[in-house]
């Protein structure tokens, strides 16, 4: 089976992740990127991005990247750990995401994910857990 191409993988996207607005610019078992455009629903009291958008990135990004993987055989993907340090405050413009796998096991897969602002700086870091396992038979 061919990976679906980002575009496929945008026009495909519902419920929280196209409420928050990602936008998958790549999508592939070693690597995953994406974007989120910052507007005023997604920040938080003190005018912030809110870290749940960012924690929502990453476990959404490596989510699919994973479960495109591991598909074939029959398995699913799903979030199992996600610790996010923020770096540096992201206010406006668009947060990228940079998604690096680090260890693609039966059960588990773990990545990095790096995100950044406009002007390319970093501003955050997850370290995401992604289980992989057969189907509910429900």
């Amino acid at each position: 089976m061919a990976m679906p191409t980002a575009e496929q993988i945008n026009e495909a996207m519902v419920g929280f992740d196209r409420l928050y607005g990602l936008q998958v610019l790549e999508c592939a078992p070693e690597h995953a990127s994406a974007r989120v455009e910052v507007s005023e629903r997604l920040l938080q009291p003190a005018g912030l991005l809110h870290g749940g958008v960012l924690a929502a990135i990453a476990e959404s990004l490596t989510s699919m990247a994973t479960a495109l993987a591991v598909m074939e055989d029959g398995n699913v993907a799903m979030g199992l750990s996600n610790s996010t340090s923020f770096l540096r405050p992201i206010t406006e413009g668009v947060v990228t995401a940079e998604a690096v796998r680090l260890h693609s096991g039966r059960t588990t897969w773990v990545w990095d994910v790096r995100f950044s602002d406009d002007a390319e700086r970093l501003c955050a870091v997850t370290r995401m857990t992604v289980a992989v396992r057969r189907p509910s038979p429900a």
